[in-house]
């Protein structure tokens, strides 16, 4: 998958059935009809081998892909504040957790940007929040 917030998104998705080999080093996939502009042949270094287990799955229905295969990501909530020293400038961030993804995954953004894009999420913030410091 390809688009904006690239760094976000599953490097798997699935488990998809194997239809057919082709060649030496290619597989047909079945794949469920909301991909069905994607091309349904891989090479095998994008596929890997699925062990079962239930934390891997992320369920399609669950995610608005677009016509161009992307999906947009939301944030769900705040997990912490810090501020990031520079010579000259401090820069505020926040550490969003994202929907469909894990605490394990949350990144650190910058706040200005996250506020302007989500201000929902400032919504029962304090406005003289106290900022940690990186050192």
């Amino acid at each position: 998958m390809s688009g904006k917030g690239k760094k976000l998104q599953p490097r798997f998705v699935g488990p998809y059935k194997v239809v057919q080999r082709v060649g030496n080093v290619a597989y047909k996939l079945e794949l469920p009809p909301s991909l069905s502009r994607m091309p349904n042949v891989f090479h095998v270094s994008m596929l890997k081998k699925y062990h079962p287990d239930l934390s891997h799955i992320l369920q399609l229905e669950s995610i608005e892909i677009d016509e161009t295969l992307t999906y947009e990501e939301k944030p769900v909530k705040l997990l912490d504040r810090k501020v990031k020293k520079l010579r000259n400038k401090r820069i505020p961030l926040v550490k969003v957790l994202w929907r469909n993804h894990g605490q394990e995954e949350a990144t650190w953004e910058v706040e200005e940007a996250i506020r302007g894009k989500y201000p929902d999420l400032f919504a029962n913030q304090e406005s003289s929040a106290v900022y940690g410091t990186e050192n």
